[in-house]
């Protein structure tokens, strides 16, 4: 399994990086970064402390520092720190991108490697917007598109209410995204609100794992006194879907489409008439993600 990572490098996306290498089945060819949780030049670092903290390299390539149509940024630093990696204290590993852009990186991949590259989008989709502007046919040239975005009952996590946050940072660019493939797999923020890690499984592997304990500890004191019943995980949730489809236990085909106007719904998840462009993940097996996903740690980490 051939994977390309798009992400904005918060805790969850660090959590999601860490799944994929550490699952033996999948071979992970490149990371792009795109603007989001936090501002690109933390985003970039971030990728490099968690490639370090899993003792490996993978190609790194810088991509958007801004949406597609300029606005003021929401960021998510109450979430995942002001660093957006958990406000990590010290800092080992040497950031060395790639110099060419991650649109385009993402184009030549998919050439190289027709029909065997699965991309997994964790932030924003403004790499993958600029990608089908160079290169059309990039929804053909694809194995497939696994989404973290979107709320598709309208219970979004943004000050527009109604919109999940990777598609608020950047409408046109879902917009373009969804409206390019037939065909895309959404983990949207319901999903996560229905799958959180329980909070002894989230202390199990706090003393089990150092990386995930330092970088996990600010979201998970927030989340708790938000009352949360656990750690909320929508980047390794998407992760798992496309790692392991099996995991899947309730899905349903949505014709999808994003609405670009309005002061509270801008970027908003809406269901359309038509055929349908996009499976919605209902329902995960989290018993078999736990599994999957400690035993990938464990690898990627060594701890």
């Amino acid at each position: 399994m051939k994977l390309f990572v798009d992400t904005d490098a918060g805790v969850d996306d660090a959590l999601a990086l860490l799944f994929a290498l550490g699952t033996p089945e999948a071979e992970l060819l490149a990371i792009a970064t795109v603007d989001g949780n936090v501002p690109l030049q933390n985003v970039v670092p971030n990728v490099f402390e968690v490639l370090h903290a899993a003792r490996t390299e993978v190609p790194v390539f810088v991509g958007a520092s801004r949406p597609l149509v300029p606005e003021p940024r929401e960021r998510a630093t109450f979430f995942h720190g002001e660093d957006g990696l958990g406000n990590l204290k010290t800092r080992k590993a040497r950031v060395r991108p790639e110099k060419t852009p991650a649109a385009l990186a993402l184009v030549e991949l998919a050439r190289r490697h027709p029909g065997e590259l699965r991309v997994v989008a964790l932030g924003p989709l403004t790499n993958l917007a600029i990608a089908l502007l160079l290169e059309p046919e990039l929804p053909h040239l694809l194995e497939g598109l696994y989404v973290m975005g979107g709320a598709h009952t309208g219970r979004g996590n943004t000050r527009r209410r109604a919109a999940e946050f990777n598609f608020a940072a950047d409408p046109e660019a879902a917009h373009a995204v969804l409206h390019a493939f037939s065909r895309v797999t959404l983990l949207t923020w319901e999903t996560t609100l229905a799958h959180p890690l329980p909070w002894e499984t989230h202390e199990a592997l706090s003393r089990r794992f150092s990386f995930y304990r330092t970088i996990t500890g600010h979201t998970a004191r927030y989340l708790r006194g938000k009352g949360q019943a656990g750690l909320l995980i929508p980047d390794p949730l998407a992760m798992a879907v496309a790692l392991f489809p099996e995991l899947k236990t309730e899905t349903e085909e949505i014709h999808a489409l994003i609405e670009l106007g309005g002061v509270h719904t801008r970027g908003m998840l809406v269901t359309g008439e038509g055929a349908s462009n996009a499976e919605l993940v209902l329902g995960v097996d989290l018993a078999g993600f736990q599994a999957r996903f400690e035993a990938a740690l464990l690898r990627a980490l060594g701890e």
